[in-house]
């Protein structure tokens, strides 16, 4: 590597956002650097193997990508739709939500129309209910331009304002269908106080459109972005942990690594925003932006158990089951370390293979929040700088897989037997491979009181610095996919950009 190599645009950080903005800008003509901290490119799109098993560490399903559809157009804009391998999820059900020790497992199911008729079956008595749900998370969705491609980057602030928990009390009282509405909010973190409606639009539309699975994990998105960058002759430089900015007056000049300085006319920051302002100097941001800043909260981190299945030992399910121990608790990602821990799980699976008749693993997920690890927070262990945490944090680890286990063996009830290896995943395994705070799951939580602290530009006052990925705009696949999208078009001009994309896209 040259150290003195000066780059139009340089990259920090490979997770979703800032390979798709480094695409982007690369196929403008644009010279480009990523630079990426650990041994695997694609943030929350990381894979991992264990006994010869694919897990995800992140991405467990996707939405949005039949044709014509908006993720679709977005990934063939990038030229990557026909490299994935995809595996469409069960019509009448790609999630079932239950709850205690009920044998019902309620549907959501893909397709509009067919996602009430389903809910009709266990609902009947609440088809207005329904169909006023359907009409306004569309109306919600068709309210954000570049949610659905369509011309301006703006937003109805009169929407944004609305809270999820309080629109479904507006259109039903029948507590068990809002608490199926809503169960599958652990894909926001959603919380009764402060969940917006438009945050649970955005992410349930986009599966009731289509919900996929990626074969053989979500990493192969990371490697089909990476495969383009290289086409169109961007550099790429993994173990490369970004340590410092140089600037001079409000322009950014390089970044210094644990090895190397880049020089760059152009910064993207795909790593966290408040790292980020740490590095740079807080003095070369505006104080009331640094202040609200530092002050918001992350959404809480999660507790992984991965578990490797004896062959031929439990059919594959193309679908997820969100469990509750009750329906009360769909509503609060509060799980506190008691008795009843865990409160909620989510149970996935992942193909290796179409139409595979047996699952390969499991990977169990519930909440956990990061004082649950604090006392280990000192210590750092992954590939590419291991470390053992010690015999505590092992039997820690083993304490809340029992505890996940026994949840999981009232459903499964011969599961223990037909495991061959089990691998954990605790918040600090999430900060030190994802980078994120606390190792949170999806950025910032948004606030329907004050929706506004969380809207965070992707131009800084820093004349040549941008900022991509979760923490701007939306979290999710599609969400970050957008907002990498609305930072390039503040880059390459709004109307010609938005114009390009709307025109390549149009008839696919």
């Amino acid at each position: 590597m040259e150290e003195k190599k000066r780059y139009d645009v340089i990259v920090i950080g490979s997770g979703l956002g800032g390979l798709i903005s480094a695409l982007i800008l690369a196929m403008e003509g644009k010279k480009v650097l990523v630079l990426e901290k650990n041994n695997q490119y694609g943030g929350n799109l990381q894979t991992f193997v264990r006994n010869k098993t694919i897990f995800d560490t992140g991405v467990h399903y996707i939405g949005g990508l039949a044709p014509g559809q908006n993720l679709y157009r977005y990934f063939s804009y990038l030229n990557i739709i026909d490299q994935l391998s995809l595996e469409q999820m069960d019509a009448d059900g790609y999630d079932y939500i239950s709850f205690g020790n009920q044998k019902i497992q309620y549907p959501h199911a893909q397709g509009y129309e067919n996602f009430v008729k389903q809910l009709l079956v266990y609902f009947p008595e609440e088809k207005t209910a329904l169909e006023q749900y359907v009409k306004t998370i569309r109306e919600i969705c068709n309210s954000f331009p570049l949610y659905n491609l369509a011309e301006g980057t703006g937003y109805d602030e009169n929407k944004m304002s609305i809270n999820a928990k309080a629109f479904l009390d507006e259109i039903t009282h029948n507590e068990t269908l809002k608490a199926v509405l809503s169960g599958s909010g652990f894909l926001y973190a959603g919380t009764a106080e402060t969940t917006p409606l438009y945050v649970h639009a955005l992410i349930v539309n986009s599966y009731i459109s289509s919900a996929w699975r990626c074969i053989k994990g979500g990493s192969q998105i990371s490697k089909a972005l990476v495969k383009q960058l290289r086409k169109y002759g961007a550099d790429l430089y993994k173990h490369q942990r970004v340590t410092g900015f140089e600037s001079e007056a409000n322009r950014i000049i390089s970044c210094t690594t644990d090895k190397h300085t880049f020089y760059g006319n152009l910064f993207i920051s795909n790593i966290d925003i408040k790292q980020t302002i740490d590095m740079v100097g807080a003095e070369k941001f505006k104080l009331p932006f640094v202040k609200r800043i530092k002050k918001l909260e992350v959404t809480p981190s999660v507790f992984s158990v991965h578990i490797v299945l004896k062959p031929e030992t439990i059919p594959y399910f193309n679908y997820n089951i969100y469990h509750f121990n009750s329906e009360n608790e769909v509503w609060n990602w509060q799980n506190p370390l008691n008795e009843q821990w865990p409160k909620m799980y989510v149970l996935t699976t992942n193909p290796v293979k179409h139409d595979q008749p047996f699952a390969d693993s499991l990977t169990v997920m519930t909440y956990m929040d990061f004082d649950a690890v604090k006392q280990w927070e000192h210590t750092h262990n992954t590939v590419t700088d291991s470390n053992k945490r010690g015999n505590d944090y092992e039997d820690f680890k083993q304490k809340y897989t029992h505890k996940i286990m026994d949840a999981l063996e009232k459903r499964f009830p011969e599961i223990r037997e037909q495991i061959l290896e089990i691998y954990v995943s605790t918040p600090l395994s999430y900060r030190d491979y994802i980078g994120n705070e606390k190792g949170n799951m999806y950025g910032f939580v948004k606030d329907s009181e004050n929706y506004h602290r969380t809207v965070i530009a992707s131009k800084t006052k820093m004349d040549n610095l941008f900022f991509t990925g979760q923490h701007v705009r939306m979290h999710g696949i599609l969400g970050v996919t957008i907002s990498a999208f609305f930072t390039c078009a503040e880059i390459l001009g709004r109307e010609y950009f938005l114009s390009k994309v709307q025109q390549k896209t149009a008839h696919v």
